[in-house]
C-alpha cells in the first residue's frame, strides 16, 4: 500500500511533535489507513490532538473531533484501572482470593484462587467449556455465572495464556461485587465523566451518530498470522476457544446494536485517542489530570510493576505483564521506555503511559490492519517512534 491520498488533518499538535503529524499522515499514505486519530499527553497537558480521515469504506463521511470507534482490548487498559482505582481505595486485595468478594467463584477447584491472577492472565479461564446459548456474550449474568463454574484449564500461576475475552467479566464481575456499579458505570462515572473524554462500554442509540464502523481487514486465510489462522482453521484449539467464546447468532456482530449496547469489558470499548491518551497521562503523570486524580502514587507504582514475564500460550509470543497491563518486551524492536505500561486492541489501537517520561499516548482507528505472517502492523510503532523522537 502507498501513495494514497492523505486526506486533511485536523486537530491541534504542539510544534515540537510535527514528527507525529508526519508519521499520522505516513499512516494514510503508505499503510491504509481510513479514518483515525492519534493524541498525546505530557506532564498534565494535551500536545498532540489530531484526527483524520472517513468512517465508511466509500470515504463519505469524515471521521469528526468527537468519532469513537471500537478498540477491542484497549478496553482491558481501562477495566484494569477501575480495579486498581478500587485497590487504591482498600476495597480491593490482589493477594485475596476472588471468592473473598465473589462467593459463586469457589467452584471447581478455584476457592484459593487470587485476584492478581485474573489481571496477569495466568487464571487458566480463557475459555468455557459448558455450551453456552446463542447470544450468551450479551448476557451479563451467563458469562459470569459460566466462568464461576468453569475449571482452570492449567494450574492456576503455572503458566500464562491471553485471557482474550473472559479477562472482561472476570475483573468485571470483581469491580461489580465490590463497588455495586458495573464496570462500564464505574468507568463513565469515575473515569471519563470526571476527565471529561469519551469512553463507552455498554451504551444506547443516542450515541450511534458519531461511532464509526470498525472495518475488518480484506486478506485471504493463508496470509493469516499464525494466531488467526489457527483459531479459522482449528475451532477446538485454545486460541479459538478463547477469542470465540460463545455463538453470537445474527445481527449481533462487532458493529451491531445489540453488541454496542451490552458490557464485554474485555473488548468492546468505544473511545478515540484523545481519551486513551489523557487517561494514561493521568497515569503518566502521577496519577493526576487537572484536579483529577485517578490513583496515588503508590497505585501507579503497583499498576507499572512487572509481575510476570515469559511466553503466552495462546498467543504463541514473549509477553511482560503487570496487574493488566503490558509492557514492552526485551528483544523486541519498542521505542518505548521499559517502564511503559498499557494495552492495545486487535488490528491496531493503543493506549500506554510512560510514567519515565510524563507521557500518555492514544491511537484508535477503523481498518483493522492487513496483517501478514512477515508484516506487523506499522501505524502505532510509526507514531510511538515519532513521539520518542520528538521527545529527544
Amino acid at each position: 500500500m502507498s501513495d494514497a491520498p492523505v486526506p486533511a488533518i485536523e486537530g491541534v499538535c504542539d510544534p515540537r511533535f510535527e514528527g507525529v503529524r508526519e508519521a499520522f499522515a505516513r499512516n494514510f499514505a503508505e499503510s491504509g489507513e481510513m479514518g483515525a486519530s492519534v493524541a498525546v499527553a505530557l506532564h498534565g497537558e494535551i500536545v498532540v490532538d489530531l484526527w483524520a480521515g472517513h468512517v465508511d469504506r466509500e470515504r463519505t463521511q469524515p471521521w469528526e473531533r468527537d468519532t469513537v470507534v471500537l478498540i477491542y482490548s484497549s478496553t482491558k487498559g481501562v477495566v484494569a484501572l477501575a480495579a486498581h482505582m478500587l485497590a487504591d481505595r482498600g476495597l480491593i486485595d490482589f493477594e485475596a482470593p476472588v471468592a473473598d468478594v465473589w462467593p459463586e467463584f469457589a467452584q471447581a477447584g478455584k476457592e484459593t484462587l487470587p485476584l492478581r491472577y485474573l489481571l496477569t492472565h495466568q487464571a487458566g479461564l480463557p475459555a468455557i467449556d459448558e455450551e453456552l446459548p446463542m447470544g450468551a456474550e450479551l448476557e451479563w449474568d451467563i458469562m459470569a455465572g459460566a466462568l464461576s463454574r468453569q475449571a482452570p484449564i492449567w494450574e492456576p500461576g503455572e503458566k500464562q495464556g491471553y485471557h482474550a475475552a473472559t479477562f472482561g467479566w472476570l475483573v468485571g464481575e470483581v469491580v461489580r461485587r465490590v463497588d455495586g456499579r458495573s464496570v462500564g458505570t464505574f468507568i463513565r462515572e469515575e473515569i471519563a465523566g470526571p476527565l471529561g473524554v469519551d469512553f463507552l462500554l455498554g451504551f444506547g442509540p443516542e450515541e450511534d451518530h458519531r461511532v464509526s464502523d470498525l472495518h475488518l481487514a480484506q486478506v485471504p486465510a493463508e496470509e493469516l498470522p499464525s494466531l488467526a489462522a489457527a483459531a479459522l482453521l482449528d475451532p477446538k484449539s485454545l486460541a479459538a476457544r478463547s477469542f470465540n467464546i460463545a455463538p453470537r447468532g445474527p445481527n449481533k456482530g462487532r458493529n451491531s446494536r445489540a453488541y454496542r449496547g451490552s458490557e464485554q469489558p474485555g473488548s468492546n470499548g468505544h473511545s478515540n485517542a484523545r481519551a486513551l491518551a489523557t487517561i494514561y497521562g493521568a497515569l503518566g503523570n502521577g496519577g493526576t489530570w487537572g484536579e483529577h486524580r485517578l490513583l496515588s502514587e503508590a497505585g501507579i507504582r503497583r499498576a507499572g510493576t512487572e509481575q510476570t514475564q515469559g511466553r503466552d500460550i495462546i498467543l504463541q509470543t514473549p509477553v511482560r505483564r503487570t496487574l493488566g497491563y503490558m509492557m514492552p518486551v526485551p528483544a523486541v524492536p519498542d521505542p518505548r521506555g521499559d517502564n511503559a505500561f498499557g494495552h492495545a486492541g486487535m488490528g491496531g489501537s493503543l493506549g500506554f503511559c510512560d510514567p519515565d517520561a510524563g507521557l500518555g499516548f492514544g491511537y484508535a482507528m477503523n481498518q483493522m490492519w492487513t496483517n501478514t505472517l512477515d508484516q506487523d502492523d506499522p501505524r502505532a510503532a510509526r507514531l510511538m517512534r515519532a513521539v520518542y523522537d520528538s521527545l529527544g
